[in-house]
């Protein structure tokens, strides 16, 4: 079992900056893909960016390309999401999730989630 805990959340104005944290249990974080999702009110949860068990390989979905930078601290067993230039269309709880199998395959296919962070933009 893989547990993971968000944090970092909160309420920000629009063209303002968040930084997630997620924090897993476990010895070996450096062997878990890791992935960052939301889902708004009346939506799907929706992908939004992910990163490997080396670093070496990123994804982002487009809406947030350039605005959003996912990144890991091994040492600290810890996924980060820091959050620039954000919009309201970015209000959503945020969700991360670890992909712990020996699998090298891309995207990762995620076993383990989190209970969530509720990210907020005022217009």
């Amino acid at each position: 079992q893989v547990q993971l805990v968000e944090s970092g959340g909160g309420l920000v104005q629009a063209g303002g900056s968040l930084r997630l944290s997620c924090v897993a249990s476990g010895r070996t974080f450096r062997d878990y893909a890791m992935g960052w999702f939301r889902q708004a009110p009346g939506k799907e949860r929706e992908f939004v960016a992910a990163i490997s068990r080396s670093g070496g390989t990123i994804s982002y979905a487009d809406s947030v390309k350039g605005r959003f930078i996912i990144s890991r601290g091994n040492a600290k067993n810890t996924v980060y999401l820091q959050m620039n230039s954000l919009k309201p269309e970015d209000t959503a709880a945020y969700y991360c999730a670890a992909d712990n199998s020996a699998s090298t395959a891309w995207p990762p296919s995620y076993r383990f989630w989190g209970q969530g962070t509720q990210v907020t933009v005022s217009s």
